[in-house]
């Protein structure tokens, strides 16, 4: 920042100018500033006093500016306007109607979920400037804890330096092609599902380890996996016919709706839920502005 060189006048000083020079009467400008005459007439002395110089004459027609009042009046109403202009920035801030904002997202979140509840933000608010980075929970847990982004949307964790706001559940689902035998039947038993060809996303992923507990719970075994490395890849697969796939729900919604893959259900076993939450750093107080908007939005989301 550079150096500035300050001077003592007051932003009252500064109004009480502007207003008598505006109406050429100290008490019209009282009025207008709702203050006293002696208050007003003390903050122009003062103001006098800073600048080294007389602003005012009387005269039988009012206040006239002199020559120096004449010569100072354009910079003090341009101080007045351009601190209103950052008071309304301010405020639009605070209203997260402008700045910037960084989120950091799971993979899942980033692809199926964050662009519906973007374009909603981007809507209300178009004037702030948003980036994405993506990683796993765990990732983006260190982006948020090392402030290289302002919220983190992730499965729930746990950590003392950080706070949670819920946004929704998600759901594995068991989906398969229209044309398979389960889509047909509708309902299907775990074990049944273990002797299909079993289609896996990101072995690192927590809902890979989601899917293994729910074998090893029921103490079966897959006969044959099939490993990808992303949601995307495993859903091209099943719509394929090359097997099964355990999905989170809302990465399935648009494939499903449109006929393109057919959830199954499994009676014999609760398929694990998990909470999706938005982290951010406890110090970094309440929230405000862009992120307390983007949370009013994401929160919304209905998953």
């Amino acid at each position: 920042m550079p150096n500035i060189s300050y001077v003592d006048m007051e932003l009252p000083q500064v109004q009480a100018f502007v207003e008598v020079a505006r109406t050429a009467s100290v008490s019209r400008a009282a009025d207008a500033l709702f203050v006293t005459q002696p208050a007003l007439t003390a903050r122009l002395q003062r103001l006098e006093e800073d600048l080294a110089a007389k602003l005012f004459l009387r005269t039988s027609h009012g206040m006239r500016l002199t020559e120096a009042g004449e010569a100072f009046l354009p910079f003090a109403v341009r101080a007045l306007e351009t601190l209103a202009d950052g008071r309304q920035v301010v405020n639009s801030f605070e209203r997260g109607g402008a700045g910037r904002l960084a989120l950091g997202a799971a993979p899942a979140l980033s692809t199926y979920v964050l662009p519906v509840v973007l374009k909603e933000f981007a809507a209300a608010y178009p004037r702030v400037q948003v980036s994405v980075r993506t990683g796993h929970s765990e990732e983006v847990l260190e982006l948020v804890l090392r402030e290289q982004v302002d919220l983190g949307l992730v499965r729930a964790l746990r950590h003392p330096d950080i706070t949670s706001t819920p946004l929704y559940e998600d759901r594995l689902v068991l989906v398969c092609d229209p044309s398979h035998r389960f889509a047909k039947r509708g309902r299907i038993r775990l074990e049944e599902i273990a002797r299909e060809q079993l289609v896996q996303f990101d072995r690192t992923s927590s809902y890979t380890e989601l899917t293994n507990a729910l074998f090893r719970t029921a103490g079966v075994r897959p006969e044959g996996v099939m490993e990808l490395d992303a949601i995307d890849a495993a859903k091209k697969m099943v719509e394929q016919g090359f097997g099964v796939a355990f999905i989170p729900q809302t990465a399935v919604a648009s494939e499903v709706a449109a006929g393109q893959l057919r959830e199954v259900e499994v009676t014999d076993a609760d398929l694990p839920q998990r909470q999706l939450v938005a982290i951010r750093r406890r110090d970094r107080g309440e929230a405000g502005g862009a992120v307390a908007a983007f949370l009013a939005t994401a929160s919304a989301f209905n998953g």
